[in-house]
């Protein structure tokens, strides 16, 4: 390293430090918007619970000069579009999250949102209120820190580039009503980076995330006295058990491909042959290639006892994040950051989907993870880490401005 790069190397670290300064300066400030947020309640299926959160979301990006933009959805909640202009034409760079958890209300009463030594706890706090509260932080950190440019102009506390936001009430759920939205934005972003949260307590960010599948298995037989007239009766419950063997048979875990029947259901009552049984299948695929031929398998199924009759309906629903050169690159960035600020940033694959999934396989570079380190998402023990959060809040604004 000649004379120039190691002064252009330390002028980046000591920014980089003065940088995680700001945010530990500011932490316990990042704490209290992630404790406002959470304790509005927002489970999926409460349309008027997620549309509360979305508008004191959307006040207080309205206060940091976003424009906002409320995509109405009928089933679900409304999904939150937040633009910001920025000093350069680049294209923007696309802010994905969402704001919907699954917790029912009521869940506070239990699980209360307080601060347990170094842990933040509450329904939803790492999947992903805590996310969303860094996104606020950061953008208002670099709005402070870009008010004036390189010719020391005055600039009124604009962003260096566009910044597109977009948070949506549905991905718990499959993110059904807000897929197309996500979709559109992302054709015109230059990267994407998800803020849900880290993997692991060392908080490495997600490169590659399995695609989701559901299906429904359902078997019709015929109903009978089990006493009287057992012969007559064709059993749906015993078929449908000689179906689950076979579907689970598809797994193939060198490919990353597992079947898992999480759900089998039928009968009415002990007496009675039964006439109808279902299974509720959930698929994983690592690689879209594998998409088809699972499909074709699971509805190529036949009915062992031709008596039965069989009905398969779903699809592979959310198709696979894969670790294209595009999130490679963008890893490649985010580990450099996290280098000046003084750590080693890893990564994962995951096996759960997130809606990166939908902008990865477009081909937009993508990378997922950038939220708030921690453990139990989606568990009674939900919480995150709140000393990890400067370090969080400064990658993340580092990989604005450079993504």
């Amino acid at each position: 390293m000649n004379s120039v790069s190691r002064k252009a190397a330390k002028h980046s670290s000591v920014e980089a430090q003065r940088r995680l300064a700001y945010f530990s300066e500011r932490r316990d400030e990042i704490v209290s918007t992630i404790r406002e947020l959470v304790e509005i309640e927002s489970p999926s299926d409460n349309k008027a619970a997620v549309d509360r959160i979305a508008e004191v979301v959307a006040h207080k990006f309205s206060q940091l000069g976003g424009e906002t933009r409320i995509h109405q959805a009928r089933d679900f909640g409304n999904h939150l579009q937040i633009d910001f202009a920025g000093k350069s034409a680049a294209k923007p760079v696309l802010l994905l999250g969402h704001y919907d958890t699954v917790y029912p209300l009521g869940t506070l009463a239990t699980m209360p949102c307080r601060v347990v030594g170094n842990k933040l706890t509450g329904p939803g706090v790492l999947d992903m209120k805590s996310g969303i509260a860094l996104v606020l932080h950061a953008l208002a950190a670099l709005q402070d820190w870009h008010k004036q440019d390189l010719h020391k102009e005055a600039w009124h506390g604009g962003l260096p580039r566009p910044v597109t936001v977009l948070l949506v009430s549905d991905e718990e759920v499959g993110s059904d009503s807000s897929r197309e939205i996500t979709e559109s934005l992302a054709k015109k972003a230059a990267a994407v980076l998800v803020i849900e949260p880290s993997y692991g307590l060392q908080g490495a960010v997600k490169t590659a995330r399995k695609g989701v599948g559901e299906y429904l298995v359902k078997v019709t037989g015929k109903a009978s006295h089990a006493g009287l007239d057992f012969q007559k009766g064709v059993n749906a419950i015993l078929e449908l058990a000689r179906q689950i063997e076979k579907i689970s048979s598809f797994t193939d875990l060198k490919k990353g491909l597992t079947v898992n029947v999480g759900i089998a259901s039928g009968g009415s009552r002990t007496n009675v042959v039964p006439a109808e049984a279902a299974a509720q299948v959930d698929v994983r695929i690592a690689r879209i290639k594998d998409a088809a031929g699972i499909d074709k398998k699971m509805r190529s199924l036949r009915p062992f006892n031709r008596k039965c009759k069989i009905e398969v309906t779903g699809e592979i629903n959310r198709p696979p994040m894969e670790r294209t050169a595009g999130v490679a690159a963008l890893y490649a960035q985010a580990s450099a950051v996290a280098r000046e600020l003084g750590w080693k940033l890893g990564e994962a694959a995951v096996g759960g989907g997130s809606d990166g999934n939908f902008t990865a396989s477009m081909g937009i570079p993508t990378l997922d993870g950038l939220g708030a380190v921690g453990e139990g998402a989606h568990a009674p023990h939900e919480h995150i880490l709140i000393s990890e959060l400067p370090r969080r809040a400064a990658l993340l604004a580092g990989m604005i401005e450079r993504a």
